[in-house]
């Protein structure tokens, strides 16, 4: 297959040379920068740097921009596209671009699978870009009106570098759990390192800080643009979160120590019940 990455950061990255690595399709790579193409192209990440007039040979394109690029670019480059090529995309947000890309390439003749790679870094470049990023990673496919044949194929790619799970959602429940599963704890750093303690951690903090605040070390352009695009559903889990942080809380204000072991207890309950 003739394989189009658009955007060359690290999941891009990791793609293309997951793909050159790990399979036989033929990797073309399109970034705003050339000078980040030019490099994935001396890397062998990929065996062509590509410009719009490449969608022509695409098979597949995947769209590793963010999210507010993703549609306009597709659209603006619609008439570039071969009839029957399948667009997806590494999205941390799917119910905002679904029903718009769909609506696109229904009306070009294109398939829109929804895709979103549960695996990255606290670093965003294609510096960090690496080939082995998705082994036995989760691969969340979002179907839409894709027709079967399409879908097997996003399906089959993911498998060919690596993800060990598969899982097919809608964009409602994919942007339900991702808020939680992925923007609270995002939130939960950021709010984390501010407290002014942040800057005297070290000889004090093991593996609990560096759990917790890991992912602080954060994208502000492009979690800014998912956190708003996801909005009611973070907002939730938000508010959850609060609830759950207060009544902890309230208890150690109150010395309470009966409320605050069978808060702790339960707590412990739910992730034992997961087998984590």
């Amino acid at each position: 297959m003739n394989i189009v990455i658009v955007g060359l950061g690290i999941i891009g990255g990791s793609l293309a040379k997951a793909f050159t690595k790990y399979t036989d399709h033929r990797v073309i790579g399109i970034n705003r920068s050339e000078a980040t193409a030019k490099r994935a192209f001396a890397d062998g990440a990929i065996h062509e740097i590509g410009t719009a007039v490449s969608l022509s040979k695409a098979d597949i394109v995947y769209m590793c921009t963010y999210p507010e690029h993703i549609v306009s670019y597709v659209e603006e480059n619609s008439e570039h596209f071969k009839k029957g090529c399948i667009i997806t995309d590494v999205c941390g947000i799917k119910t905002e671009i679904c029903g718009r890309l769909t609506e696109i390439c229904d009306k070009n003749g294109l398939q829109y699978v929804g895709s979103h790679p549960m695996a990255g870094k606290e670093k965003f470049s294609y510096d960090a870009a690496e080939a082995e990023l998705f082994q036995n990673a989760s691969y969340i496919v979002v179907p839409c009106s894709a027709d079967e044949k399409s879908v097997d194929t996003v399906v089959t790619l993911a498998k060919e570098i690596g993800f060990g799970i598969v899982r097919i959602s809608t964009p409602e429940e994919h942007d339900r759990m991702i808020a939680f599963t992925s923007q609270v704890p995002h939130v939960l750093a950021c709010a984390y390192v501010m407290s002014p303690c942040c800057e005297n951690h070290k000889g004090f903090s093991a593996g609990s800080y560096r759990d917790v605040s890991r992912v602080a070390n954060i994208n502000e352009n492009l979690w800014t643009d998912l956190f708003l695009s996801n909005k009611e559903p973070l907002s939730e889990e938000i508010s959850i979160l609060i609830d759950n942080l207060t009544n902890i809380k309230n208890a150690i204000d109150e010395n309470n120590s009966e409320v605050l072991k069978e808060l702790l207890k339960k707590s412990r309950l739910i992730k034992e019940s997961l087998g984590e």
